[in-house]
């Protein structure tokens, strides 16, 4: 029998130029990140005691008041809503699903609903979309305005849920400022924007309350793991829905830096976010993979990936029928790389990339318009020669 793992599951490996997306498996880990994941896996330990440790170190990278590994960024935001909703009330906790009573709506503008904010309404809350996007339509050039959002604030809300990235509108800060005149939490979903580093810290400085990001994109961590950082009593809010709570309370003892025992009557049931677990081995995991990712500056973090992508763009360019366009990444640092085939459409040609001897995964979020992408984040040594073989391949079945 083989000693590779995929080819004895009868799974056969890609080449990944799509980017850490969680179809494709997520990033690459670095040895040191698999071996403390290992190490990890031979101990038990308290695991409210490993996320109030993990908790420090996110507070720290962040300049949030806490922070909690999560199993993605999409349960941090199940969680997040949910602390939301309920506060502190393990009673409310209890209920969830059910939002009798309790503010059950949460605010959106328009042109940031996306297939992820189905995590949101799970929690039980009606999403409240504001703003019409005119220039997604092409109909105008307006989006959401911030003065929209605080309009549409009643009794009912329980946050507003703001998806970060560079085309955001309104902009954060207005949003925030808002929601604060009116007591109300506002949630950032900031999966996919790392790099740059700084954006650890971005979102929180600019006042959101609470702020979910992907551990296994390009920090480099577990694939099932993300990072939520925020106010300390929504943090709480979220570890009491989340946590293995089947213990007498007398003998529940949460850690001090997540919630005094005073300040609710009794411990809460499994909670809403129970069927999202962590286990030891990816909140070490992902503590190792952000260690490791705040060590390296931005600059040299992208220099590999530039060096793949200049490697293609040349070597495409004595390839007949494609055509190449190198993008530098701008602030994210991640370069790419567009191909058009002259007698393929983006489809066809993405289609021709996963299949055959060797299997390559490109981007396709411009197929419709007849292009397709190369992302050299997952790149692996010696994929750039399969690329380039590939792309041969492609354009001469085409």
């Amino acid at each position: 029998m083989s000693d590779h793992i995929y080819e004895t599951l009868g799974v056969e490996t890609i080449v990944n130029a799509a980017g850490p997306v969680t179809r494709l498996s997520g990033a690459l880990m670095d040895p040191e990140v698999t071996a403390a994941m290992a190490e990890a896996a031979g101990h038990c330990v308290d695991i409210a005691e490993l996320q109030a440790a993990a908790g420090r170190y996110i507070a720290e990278v962040t300049g949030a008041e806490a922070g909690y590994v999560t199993s993605g960024a999409s349960a941090g935001l199940l969680l997040g809503v949910a602390a939301c909703v309920t506060g502190l009330d393990p009673g409310a906790m209890n209920r969830l699903p059910d939002t009798a009573g309790l503010p059950s709506e949460v605010i959106m503008p328009r042109s940031h609903r996306n297939f992820y904010d189905h995590a949101i309404r799970s929690v039980g809350v009606k999403l409240i979309e504001v703003g019409i996007p005119d220039r997604f339509s092409g109909a105008g050039v307006r989006d959401t305005e911030a003065w929209e959002i605080g309009d549409a604030i009643t009794e009912r809300t329980a946050a507003i849920a703001y998806v970060a990235n560079a085309r955001s509108r309104p902009p954060l800060e207005e949003v925030v400022k808002v929601a604060h005149d009116r007591d109300v939490p506002v949630i950032v979903d900031a999966a996919g924007q790392l790099p740059p580093a700084s954006n650890l810290k971005r979102f929180i400085a600019q006042g959101a309350d609470l702020v979910c990001f992907s551990g296994g994109k390009v920090v480099g961590g577990p694939q099932g793991s993300g990072i939520a950082c925020g106010r300390r009593d929504l943090i709480a809010a979220m570890a009491l829905q989340h946590l293995d709570l089947d213990v007498h309370y007398e003998l529940w003892d949460p850690p001090a830096e997540w919630i005094d025992k005073k300040d609710v009557p009794g411990a809460p049931h499994h909670g809403i976010g129970r069927p999202c677990k962590v286990g030891k081995e990816a909140i070490v995991g992902l503590l190792t993979a952000l260690r490791r990712f705040v060590a390296v500056s931005d600059e040299d973090r992208s220099r590999g990936w530039i060096a793949d992508i200049k490697a293609l763009e040349e070597g495409v360019a004595g390839i007949d029928g494609v055509g190449a366009i190198a993008s530098d990444g701008g602030e994210r640092g991640i370069p790419s790389l567009t191909l058009a085939f002259d007698r393929l459409d983006g489809i066809d040609a993405a289609r021709r990339f996963m299949t055959g001897a060797c299997r390559v995964f490109v981007g396709t979020s411009g197929a419709r318009e007849g292009v397709v992408s190369v992302n050299p984040v997952c790149l692996r040594d010696g994929d750039v020669e399969k690329m380039l073989e590939k792309i041969r391949s492609v354009a001469g079945d085409a």
